[in-house]
């Protein structure tokens, strides 16, 4: 059985006496993959004509393959992007939208993504709906119902979060994806929190696009993202730059955008591997466990409730705070700082709904007295 907990922070690059609680934020990349990514980067410099020109094809094709085999695709209908986000906007431009039809999204969708499905909406004169979902989460049967009531013969897309963002939950996506096929939407999914947080088989989620990160739960470099696309559903789909790939298919116009590093792609299989070595699955359980045991712990602690019951918690968990706290952004923000600050803790601190919600991670370096620490500071901090 692989060891996890503070002993091996040693394998990444994190600032001494910090508890670094965050991990869903931005990941963190371990240094043996670090190692792997200059290994490319000096290659690149070697000979940049020879590599760019001759020898990229196959390894970006070796590297992409790779994450499509970790997320249960085929090969052909997986491509690499820098991160969710630019997955999500490739598949918003492909809509070509008409005055009157609408984007469905929910009250959790990453900011990021919202603002992209209204820039589009408001250049067709299309329109954004947005559906509200009550925290703490009811049974996944409301939700699927308040999705259900929000689809109109006008709804075009409809964009779902796997996991989301500042809520931690996840959410019944095939089930809402097989409502809104059935009701002749397409569906896209920003799983920018999936891979390496849960198990995942990319085709079994029944969407027509799905986009995530490799960056955040899978310890890949930074700008290490994907787009999935479903084989009918490849048509007239560009990447954000158009280049010299252009008109030449689905993988050949993401493969090339113009010049660029790529070694955080092509470091994809030493991250994969470094992931399998630290347990796999056994370390996506475990690390489940240590975010449940560490939520209920705080929740107890504040005397509030976490944003989902276990059944839809992965390694993240969102915890309420108490209702005297004014929920103001300010106030989310200055107490983020003093955590940081003054007890050396770095955790999200969101505003939703009229609420403050704390949201922590757990990741392989992770321990249960770092929360236990946090529910000190809390409660000094609160008081």
């Amino acid at each position: 059985m692989p060891s996890y907990g503070s002993g091996l922070r040693k394998l990444f690059l994190l600032e001494r006496g910090l508890a670094f609680l965050n991990h869903g934020g931005y990941g963190l990349t371990p240094r043996a993959v670090l190692a792997v990514q200059r290994h490319w980067q000096s290659r690149l410099e070697s000979q940049p004509v020879r590599f760019l020109g001759r020898e990229l094809p196959e390894l970006l094709a070796k590297a992409s393959g790779a994450l499509a085999q970790f997320l249960g695709a085929d090969p052909g209908d997986l491509v690499l992007v820098e991160n969710a986000t630019a997955g999500v906007n490739a598949v918003l431009r492909r809509l070509a939208l008409k005055p009157g039809e609408e984007i469905l999204i929910t009250d959790q969708a990453y900011p990021a993504v919202r603002f992209a499905a209204r820039h589009v909406c408001s250049a067709a004169g299309a329109r954004l709906v947005e559906v509200p979902l009550a925290l703490p989460f009811a049974a996944e049967e409301t939700i699927l119902a308040a999705i259900a009531a929000r689809l109109s013969e006008r709804t075009r897309l409809v964009i779902l979060d796997l996991i989301t963002s500042a809520s931690a939950a996840i959410l019944p996506v095939a089930g809402i994806a097989a409502i809104a096929r059935d009701a002749g939407s397409r569906v896209l999914v920003d799983a920018a929190h999936g891979p390496g947080q849960i198990d995942i088989a990319l085709p079994a989620l029944g969407a027509d696009w799905v986009t995530g990160n490799a960056h955040k739960w899978l310890f890949a470099p930074k700008g290490t993202g994907f787009l999935w696309a479903r084989p009918e559903s490849q048509d007239a789909l560009h990447p954000l730059a158009i280049s010299n790939g252009y008109g030449q298919g689905f993988q050949a116009e993401f493969a090339w955008t113009g010049t660029r590093d790529p070694s955080a792609w092509l470091s994809l299989p030493a991250a994969i591997a470094f992931y399998e070595e630290r347990g796999g699955h056994v370390l996506r359980l475990r690390n489940r466990a240590l975010a449940e045991q560490a939520g209920e712990l705080l929740a107890r602690e504040l005397k509030t409730d976490l944003a989902a019951r276990a059944s839809m918690r992965a390694a993240m968990a969102a915890i309420a705070l108490p209702a005297k706290l004014a929920a103001q952004p300010q106030l989310a923000a200055k107490l983020h700082d003093r955590l940081l600050e003054r007890h050396r803790i770095e955790v999200p601190v969101n505003l939703h709904a009229g609420r403050l919600w704390l949201r922590i991670s757990a990741q392989i370096y992770n321990e249960l007295a770092e929360y236990e620490h946090l529910g000190w500071a809390l409660a000094a901090e609160i008081d």
